[in-house]
Formats: structure tokens, C-alpha cells, sequence
């Protein structure tokens, strides 16, 4: 197999030196301030699992789908060798279902971003609903339209290397005002230090920037109460420099 075909290869590469323990301490303030008793979490669109397996080692006891096999399949291998226990599982997170119940739905990296229509936000926020305990919380976060609008996306270059591949990654943005859309182009070049070869990797990344009132709105018609929403890095309030935002809510009464 070429894994330089595989997202999920370069996607563990780019972001290996992503803080997810400090990411993961932050769900978990989060969690303690807006729910009660919070001991189960599924993470819809846990990618390679980094985050759950730092819940999990703080206690909660975490389960996670991706819609990508090669990510559950990282996500497995990195639960093991970090030794802890955690259930993951291949699943499109608007279809999702389960007869388990859990404390909360965490869905983090901006996963409800790439839910691109409204028919994809409310079928991912139904699944939540229907994997929730009475009082559950749902915590997500997605790109911010206020600091996207006024930072607009740009060019971007990224590169990484270890002893046998240098990684060049470019980003290239198209936004659409319509739709409240941003079209990522990531071109990567991977270069063999061994063999010389140059491969090439491209992808279009479809980006669904959100504003309060319509995910209030989205919400409300899944089941679900909005109780705040909180800039991702200083976890106070979102104003006009917020590119990414955190939105917490809880299950409606049945």
C-alpha cells in the first residue's frame, strides 16, 4: 500500500506536534463547568485518536468514530502503545447510532466545519442527540464567521521532515459568500531523502465557517439548548479576532 496516498499518513505527520493534552485539559474544564457527572464522551470524528486517549487518561472513559478506516486505524495503534483503553470504531457521524448512552459528545479539530449543508450540521447534530443521556452536554468546535470574515483565509505554507521524508504542504483558499464556504486546496510534496522521488498529494478541503444564531437555530431544531460559545484559545469571549470558537450545549427534556 502507498501510504502516501493516505490522508491520514501526512494528516498524523502535520500534526504530531499538535497539543492534545492541553486540548484535552480544556474539554475538560469545559465538561466540569457546563455538565454534571461527566464520565462518558464519544468523540465524533476523533481522527487518530490523540485526544481521547489524554481523556482517558484523566479518567473518562472515551470511544471514538471517524468516517476514515486508515484514521481508526492510527487512532487503535497509538491507543496501544500509549496502553490505555479506548473503543474506536468507522462511522459517518450524521448516521451514527448506538444503542450506548453517553455523559457527553465532544467533536473537536473543527469537524462540524466540514458538515458543509444544513441537512449535514442537523443529521450530525440528531446522532448526538440520540447517543445522549438525559442532560447530556454536546461540545464542538467550528471555524467562527466573525474572525474568519475578517482575517480571510490566505496562502499558506508548511513544512516537516523527519530522517527519511520532507513534507511541503500549500494551502490555497477559495471562498464562496453564498454558502459560507471556504475550498481548501492542499497540495503536498513528499520528497524521499533515500530514493530521491518527489510524490505528490492533493486534496480539496470543503470548510463551513458558522455564526451564533444559525447554529442556535440548528441546535434547537436537533433537540439541543445552546449555552455558550468561547474562543478556542483563551476560552473567554468570541469577538471579531476569533477564528475558532468552542460551542457547548445541552440536551433539550425529552
Amino acid at each position: 500500500m502507498d501510504v502516501f496516498k493516505n490522508y491520514a499518513y501526512y494528516y498524523n505527520a502535520f500534526y504530531r506536534g499538535k497539543d492534545y493534552k492541553a486540548e484535552a485539559k480544556q474539554v475538560d474544564v469545559l465538561l466540569k463547568k457546563y455538565g454534571s457527572d461527566i464520565h462518558t464522551i464519544i468523540n465524533y470524528g476523533c481522527g487518530t485518536g490523540r485526544h481521547d486517549i489524554e481523556l482517558a487518561k484523566m479518567g473518562y472513559q472515551c470511544r471514538g468514530v471517524d468516517i476514515s478506516a486508515s484514521m481508526i486505524h492510527i487512532a487503535r495503534e497509538n491507543a496501544a502503545k500509549e496502553h490505555v483503553n479506548v473503543e474506536f470504531s468507522v462511522a459517518d457521524i450524521r448516521k451514527f447510532e448506538t444503542e450506548q448512552e453517553f455523559d457527553a459528545v465532544i467533536s473537536l479539530f473543527h469537524v462540524m466545519s466540514y458538515q458543509n449543508e444544513n441537512q449535514d450540521i442537523l443529521d450530525a447534530f440528531r446522532s448526538a442527540k440520540s447517543v445522549l443521556k438525559p442532560n447530556g452536554i454536546l461540545l464542538f468546535d467550528v471555524w467562527y464567521g466573525p474572525g474568519v470574515l475578517s482575517d480571510k483565509p490566505c496562502v499558506r505554507v508548511k513544512e516537516i521532515e523527519d530522517d527519511q521524508y520532507k513534507l511541503v504542504r500549500i494551502a490555497r483558499p477559495s471562498m464562496y459568500d453564498k454558502k459560507n464556504l471556504v475550498d481548501v486546496d492542499y497540495e503536498v510534496f513528499v520528497f524521499d531523502k533515500e530514493t530521491k522521488e518527489t510524490k505528490t498529494i492533493h486534496e480539496i478541503h470543503n470548510m463551513r465557517y458558522f455564526f451564533r444564531p444559525e447554529l442556535e437555530f440548528l441546535l434547537h431544531e436537533a433537540g439541543f439548548e445552546l449555552i455558550d460559545n468561547l474562543d478556542c484559545l483563551t476560552l473567554g469571549e468570541t469577538d471579531f479576532n476569533t477564528w475558532t470558537s468552542y460551542f457547548v450545549a445541552r440536551l433539550q427534556e425529552r
